[in-house]
């Protein structure tokens, strides 16, 4: 008895996988997923083995994989011959850079918290942190710098 396959509709797909819509456009122009099928009209079809692979990917994205990672561990998910010490590099590496930006996210806590605890936040201009922003200067001692990456500009640009 042959298994009648189930087509969806980019929306459909979207609901099944947690994968927006969008997001599943970007990652097909970026060829971490390959190019679906489509009608005659154009419009892209999705089995339910190409909602599977979307579901890895929502899960990989909410372990806060990068793209490069993700491809790295699909390709190991399609490798029947894999070695799971590749997995688990690419995990083990993805935990150290959590760990780095979990030490970058304390220190930038422990001297916004010294700014605010200086700050008499009253009626008067003379504020700290203000004075910390304009003049760049270390506001707490802060512990030394160990292979940082800089900030993307861009993601920290205020909507105003």
């Amino acid at each position: 008895m042959e298994r009648e396959i189930e087509l969806m509709n980019i929306g459909e797909a979207a609901d099944a996988s947690g994968v927006s819509a969008k997001m599943i456009r970007y990652y097909e122009s970026i060829g971490l997923i390959a190019n679906v099928s489509r009608t005659e009209a154009g419009y892209r079809v999705y089995s339910e083995d190409d909602v599977h692979t979307l579901r890895f990917i929502r899960r990989a994205r909410d372990l806060g994989f990068s793209v490069e990672q993700m491809g790295n561990l699909m390709a190991l998910w399609s490798d029947r011959s894999r070695a799971s010490a590749d997995v688990k590099q690419i995990a083990l590496d993805h935990i150290a850079e959590l760990e780095r930006k979990m030490r970058e996210l304390r220190d930038m806590t422990k001297v916004l918290r010294h700014l605010v605890d200086h700050c008499q936040g009253d009626e008067r201009p003379h504020c700290p942190i203000i004075e910390q922003l304009s003049n760049g200067h270390d506001a707490a001692p802060s512990e030394p710098r160990r292979n940082k990456r800089r900030a993307d500009p861009a993601r920290h640009r205020s909507a105003f």
